[in-house]
């Protein structure tokens, strides 16, 4: 990502504080990008309405999806130095129309606010949330009540010593629109690697073996892999942090230490513990974070709603 020309807010008609509209005029200002207000709406009450016709149940419908975008219109029209676009579309599954937006158009960026607990101080992710990390093809930024201060920290989140090619270029990608976004919010832009301990089994099983021998290598590789990456995007050594532990304990844990505004991540990868942090991995380290999120799909990846 080396602009952004396009956004799509995900609105929600439940809250108040609208942080995706929020989140994206703030980035529009400073980017010249054009944002499309999206909003999903579905009454199964409509449908069940057997009296009338299916003449009647239309103009129910539309009246309905009329009233939606006038509030949307009104929502942003006091946004007067942002270029605003409105669409309200009937659909009963949020995440695949969101998605089906995202694959009929030049989408750079997706944003959608999350909820805040507000008794535990945490974000409630919900399965639209959830189904939008698993498969929607564009960047997509998760976003909370807050403001990204100046001098703030963007963590890129990556497995810099992977061999895998697709990894690689992810790690890449993650740094790259790491940097991108870090610039144009004029934040700190910090490395973050985590690497796994010795397998407990193999120094039972091998009497031989040297278990803190074997860490220090371990230790070592990743701290070579991770300052070379730092290397090719400019990134002090003291803004890289290398941390023995699983991605679910360590980013959550340095992202706090750090403040961090947000944290920038790979969802899907093909195998191992990897930088696109696979499968129930990537769920379990966003779930534990109180930060914005930034995910990302590999290049070349497609949504299971484009078969």
């Amino acid at each position: 990502m080396d602009k952004i020309k396009r956004i799509l807010a995900v609105v929600d008609p439940t809250v108040e504080q609208q942080q995706s509209l929020s989140r994206s005029i703030e980035l529009a200002r400073k980017s010249g990008a054009q944002i499309t207000a999206f909003l999903s709406i579905y009454d199964f009450s409509y449908e069940m309405t057997t009296m009338l016709s299916a003449e009647e149940r239309e103009a129910m419908r539309k009246a309905v999806l009329s009233e939606k975008e006038q509030w949307l219109k009104t929502l942003t029209h006091q946004y007067q130095d942002v270029q605003f676009d409105t669409k309200v579309v009937w659909h009963n599954r949020p995440f695949e129309a969101i998605i089906r937006e995202v694959l009929g158009h030049d989408y750079d960026l997706v944003v959608k606010g999350t909820h805040q607990h507000d008794t535990l101080k945490s974000v409630i992710f919900t399965p639209t949330d959830w189904h939008l990390i698993r498969k929607c093809p564009a960047p997509l930024l998760l976003v909370k009540d807050h403001n990204w201060p100046v001098g703030g920290a963007v963590v890129a989140a990556v497995n810099a010593s992977s061999d895998d090619e697709q990894h690689q270029a992810l790690n890449q990608r993650i740094v790259q629109d790491a940097k991108f976004i870090a610039q144009l919010a004029q934040g700190d832009l910090h490395l973050v690697n985590a690497y796994p301990a010795t397998p407990v089994n193999i120094a039972i099983e091998i009497p031989e073996f040297n278990p803190s021998q074997y860490n220090e290598t371990v230790k070592e590789h990743h701290l070579n892999s991770t300052r070379e990456l730092g290397a090719q995007h400019g990134i002090a050594t003291h803004h890289q942090h290398v941390e023995e532990g699983l991605p679910e304990d360590v980013l959550p844990r340095i992202a706090k230490k750090l403040d961090s505004e947000l944290v920038v991540m790979g969802t899907v990868g093909r195998t191992g513990l990897s930088a696109a942090l696979v499968g129930n991995t990537a769920e379990h380290v966003i779930d534990s974070l109180d930060c914005d999120v930034l995910a990302l799909k590999p290049d070349g990846y497609h949504s299971p709603l484009e078969d």
